[in-house]
């Protein structure tokens, strides 16, 4: 048994070399000892929102050293306890400890690795996050809030902070729309890869006759944007409208027009925010959903641009159906992208989709 530890041991710290000329340490640290350097000037916080990001990007490089650092470390402890084993000739009890500790590596080594696959220039940022149901009324409604519940699950899991900024209820159940700012490390790098169609097989709930229902719902990504990003909004193209909050929020929203809605006449794109106590800060809020999204529509329209360039033809359109939830004939969730097929649908429903999300970021990254 020892033997096979070993194996697995030399090649967890092969793929630890790797990871670390990949991440490129030294530079990293060179990074974070410069803008500590500006952090320690007396005029550093002048500017308030110059000096959180700065704040936030050594806090992210400093995880990054840290989590692999954390690694090299586990790597010590299993040369360790292989050691002990051996000279206790396949102590039971050493073993076992081996054996924990190698399965801490290797957790950790897959993690880290996922991680390095996120190297886009947002991947990094918090999501703006939004889920539409497809045609049928309630039962689309109804799969749009499971899919809510999942999603929300899933962050829970990740550590990962979620604020609603707008949710319209169904009118029998269900919901109508939402859209959630997703807050954590690689929020978006991860979400990225949930964006598109979502369909659903099961026996309706709300069918007396107990037939057999398709439902769709689509799932939108962008990345929250910083304020330094180049997208120019001109305030006279904007149609901004105020409305009466909907929904629980207590006397204030629901007496007073608090609640925004923004309409970007060029390109007729609509954002709204009624979460926020106040119209000035749903409004702010709002500007930043709006801007999120013509950043990431100017993207796609550069995407676009070279793959016609290159003469080739997406794999995956924007707002395809990427996988399917059926809970009867049979229970399976299969990812249509990545062929990834999972028979616990109780376990992706409550938010192990981690499998799909590894799968598809593989996939795309080794194209």
């Amino acid at each position: 048994m020892i033997s096979d530890f070993t194996r697995e041991k030399e090649d967890l710290k092969k793929r630890l070399s790797e990871m670390r000329a990949s991440l490129d340490l030294g530079n990293k640290q060179v990074e974070i000892d410069k803008l500590e350097e500006q952090m320690n000037k007396p005029d550093f916080w002048d500017n308030r929102e110059q000096a959180q990001s700065i704040v936030q990007q050594v806090n992210r490089l400093k995880e990054v050293v840290g989590d692999y650092k954390d690694l090299e470390t586990k790597l010590q402890d299993l040369e360790e306890w292989l050691e002990l084993a051996a000279e206790a000739e396949e102590d039971k009890s050493l073993l076992a400890e081996a054996e924990d500790s190698l399965k801490e590596l290797r957790e950790g080594a897959g993690a880290m690795e996922l991680e390095i696959m996120l190297s886009g220039p947002h991947d990094g940022n918090n999501a703006i996050f939004t889920l539409h149901p497809g045609a049928g009324g309630t039962e689309s409604q109804d799969w749009a809030e499971m899919l809510l519940r999942m999603y929300t699950r899933w962050c829970e899991k990740k550590g990962y902070q979620v604020d609603i900024l707008d949710m319209l209820p169904g009118d029998d159940a269900g919901i109508k729309s939402v859209t959630l700012l997703v807050k954590g490390k690689n929020a978006y790098g991860y979400l990225k890869a949930e964006r598109g169609v979502h369909r659903l097989v099961r026996i309706s709930p709300f069918d007396s006759s107990g037939r057999r229902h398709t439902s769709f719902a689509s799932v939108d990504v962008v990345p929250e944007v910083e304020e330094t990003e180049d997208v120019e909004i001109d305030s006279s193209e904007l149609k901004i409208d105020t409305y009466r909050a909907g929904g629980a929020g207590g006397q204030h929203v629901n007496k007073t027009d608090s609640a925004v809605r923004i309409t970007h006449l060029p390109t007729g794109i609509v954002v709204q925010c009624q979460n926020e106590r106040s119209q000035m800060n749903n409004r702010n809020v709002a500007m930043k959903i709006l801007k999120a999204r013509l950043y990431e529509k100017k993207l796609r329209e550069q995407e676009a641009e070279l793959e016609a360039l290159r003469g080739e033809q997406q794999e995956i359109a924007w707002g395809s159906q990427i996988r399917s939830y059926v809970f009867h004939p049979y229970s399976m969730v299969k990812d249509h992208r990545t062929n990834v097929e999972d028979g616990n649908v109780e376990g992706v429903m409550n938010g192990q989709i981690d499998k799909f999300i590894g799968a598809y970021l593989q996939k795309t990254t080794s194209v």
